[in-house]
C-alpha cells in the first residue's frame, strides 16, 4: 500500500494539477490592505470579526460584517510576535513567539485587552483550546496549560522532542503536532502527562483534522492525507502535490481542505481540494490570495496575503448548470454582465415547449448557495446593486409536477 501511494504523489508531481490562473471556482468578495506587518500567519473568525495574529504588529481586529468591506475597527499589540490566535467565547488565545500564550479580551473588539499570560519554554508557533486547556505548539514540543482561569493561565503538562512543533491539531484524547520530521500523535488522555504514541514521517508546516483523518500541509510535499482511524498507527492514505509552491497551513470542512502556499513571492494562494475520495485528493477551486493562514466562518474563507485580509467564496461545490430536453435548443448568450441582464423572451420558454399550455414559467437569480437574489423578468433587468461574482439563471415553470427548463451560469461584473 505505501509503495502505491508514493507512486501516485510521484506521478501527480510530474504532471502537475492546477493550470496557471488566478482563480477557479473561488471569488474574491472583500478586502482590507493595511494591515502593519506583511508577515499576518493566524487567523481567526467568531461572528461579525475576524482576528488575525499579525507577526510584530499584535492581534488586528476586523470588522466583516459588510463582507464586501471589512475593516479594522480594534487592535492590541502583544509583547512579541504574535503566530497564531485561537477564539473562545470573549478571549482571543494568541500564541505570541517568545512571550508565550497571551490571553485577550475581544469583549470590546474595539478595545482588547491583556487578561493573562504564560510563558512557554520556547517559541511558540501554534495554539488551540479544548476543554479547558490550551494546547501551544512551541520549539521544544507542546505545552499544556490550563486556561480555566484566563487571569492566571499556567502550565500543567509538556511533551519535548528534539524536533519542536509548528502546528497542533486537537480531538478527543489526541493532540496531533507536527515538525520538520513529521506527524506526531501525542496522548492527552491524561492532560498533565501527555505522551508520545504514534508518528508520520514527513516534513510538514501545518495540520488539521476531521474524522478518522489528520490533513497535513507538508511543504513543498504538497497536502498528506493520513489515516488516523489507528492514532497509534497514523498511515498515508492520498496525497496531493501542487508543484507551483510550499503548503504551509490548512483547515478543513466537510469534504474540503483549503490549503494556504506561502513561500516564494508571486506564488502564494489558496487551494480547495476535495477529499471526497481521501486517496485521490483533487484542487477543485484556487485564487491568487492566500499566503500563510485561513480560516472558514458562513461559507466563507479568510486569509491574509502580505499587507491584505481578504474574503473569499468558494462556490465549486453549489449550484450546478444543467439543462433539460426542452431548454435544448436555447441559444449560448453572453455570461458576463455589467449593471443590466438582458433576459430575452425565449429565454424564459414559449407555452408550446411546455407540455400544458396554461402552464407558465418563471424566472430567477440565484446565488451560489441556491438562494433567490432576485427575481427576472424579460428585458432589462437592474444587477448593479448585486455583489460581484457568480450567479446562476433558473428558469422554472409554476407547475410543480414539471422540471427546471435550465440553470446557466452568469458573471455580475463592475
Amino acid at each position: 500500500m505505501r509503495t502505491s501511494v508514493v507512486t501516485l504523489c510521484l506521478s501527480l508531481l510530474l504532471a502537475g494539477v492546477v493550470p496557471a490562473a488566478d482563480s477557479l471556482n473561488v471569488r474574491l468578495i472583500g478586502r482590507w490592505d493595511s494591515l502593519p506587518d506583511y508577515q499576518s500567519l493566524g487567523v481567526a473568525v467568531q461572528g461579525i470579526h475576524a482576528f488575525v495574529a499579525d507577526n510584530t504588529s499584535g492581534l488586528r481586529v476586523i470588522s466583516i460584517a459588510d463582507t464586501v468591506h471589512p475593516v479594522e475597527v480594534g487592535y492590541y499589540d502583544t509583547p512579541g510576535h504574535a503566530r497564531e490566535v485561537t477564539v473562545v467565547d470573549s478571549l482571543a488565545y494568541v500564541s505570541d513567539g517568545d512571550s508565550g500564550l497571551q490571553v485577550i479580551s475581544v469583549a470590546d473588539p474595539s478595545h482588547p485587552f491583556k487578561v493573562g499570560q504564560c510563558p512557554t519554554v520556547a517559541f511558540a508557533w501554534d495554539v488551540v483550546v479544548n476543554g479547558g486547556q490550551a494546547y501551544v505548539a512551541d520549539d521544544s514540543g507542546l505545552s499544556v496549560i490550563s486556561v480555566a482561569d484566563p487571569a492566571h493561565p499556567s502550565e500543567i503538562g509538556r511533551y519535548d522532542n528534539r524536533y519542536g512543533a509548528s502546528g497542533v491539531a486537537v480531538a478527543g484524547d489526541y493532540a496531533y503536532i507536527v515538525n520538520s520530521e513529521g506527524l506526531w500523535v501525542v496522548s492527552i488522555s491524561d492532560p498533565t502527562q501527555p505522551n508520545w504514541v504514534g508518528r508520520y514521517i514527513t516534513s510538514a508546516l501545518g495540520v488539521a483534522d476531521q474524522g478518522s483523518y489528520a490533513y497535513v500541509a507538508a511543504s513543498a510535499a504538497g497536502l498528506r492525507v493520513v489515516s488516523i482511524a489507528d492514532p497509534t498507527k497514523p498511515v498515508e492514505v492520498g496525497c496531493l502535490v501542487d508543484t507551483n509552491n510550499s503548503a504551509v497551513r490548512l483547515t478543513v470542512s466537510g469534504n474540503y481542505v483549503y490549503v494556504v502556499r506561502g513561500i516564494a513571492p508571486g506564488a502564494y494562494g489558496l487551494r480547495v481540494i476535495s477529499v471526497a475520495d481521501p486517496a485521490n485528493p483533487v484542487v477543485v477551486g484556487y485564487h491568487y490570495l492566500g499566503r500563510n493562514c485561513v480560516a472558514l466562518s458562513g461559507g466563507y474563507a479568510y486569509v491574509c496575503n502580505s499587507y491584505s485580509f481578504g474574503i473569499l467564496q468558494f462556490y465549486g461545490g453549489g449550484v450546478e448548470e444543467g439543462f433539460t430536453q426542452q431548454a435544448a435548443s436555447v441559444k449560448p448568450r453572453p455570461t458576463v454582465v455589467r449593471g443590466v441582464l438582458n433576459l430575452p423572451r425565449d429565454r424564459l420558454g414559449t407555452r408550446s415547449e411546455l407540455a400544458d399550455n396554461s402552464v407558465m414559467s418563471r424566472t430567477a437569480l440565484l446565488d451560489i448557495s441556491g438562494r433567490t437574489a432576485l427575481e427576472l423578468h424579460p428585458g432589462a433587468n437592474d444587477v448593479s446593486r448585486l455583489a460581484p461574482g457568480v450567479y446562476f439563471v433558473r428558469t422554472e415553470p409554476t407547475a410543480v409536477s414539471l422540471q427546471p427548463l435550465a440553470v446557466t451560469k452568469v458573471i455580475v461584473a463592475r
